[in-house]
């Protein structure tokens, strides 16, 4: 999520969670799937790992982002 969006309201947030996930199920999605079809277990527990960690760092990134609009008001 290089790109800044300012959200507004809760349909900004819904357009925003829409194309974070596209994004991550794009990304980690797929090495979680080939993982699952070809991969070891151990490859295959990495890749469920990434995912997660994909899906909390932009959970992390959209709620920083609401304190420090906060913090500006």
């Amino acid at each position: 999520m290089d790109d800044v969006l300012t959200i507004d309201n809760r349909g900004d947030f819904g357009l925003w969670a829409i194309e974070a996930a596209k994004q991550i199920v794009g990304e980690e999605g797929f090495e979680l799937a080939k993982a699952a079809r070809d991969g070891t277990e151990g490859e295959l527990r990495d890749a469920g790992s990434a995912l997660e960690q994909a899906i909390t760092n932009a959970l992390l990134e959209v709620y920083d982002g609401l304190l420090d609009g906060a913090e500006d008001e």
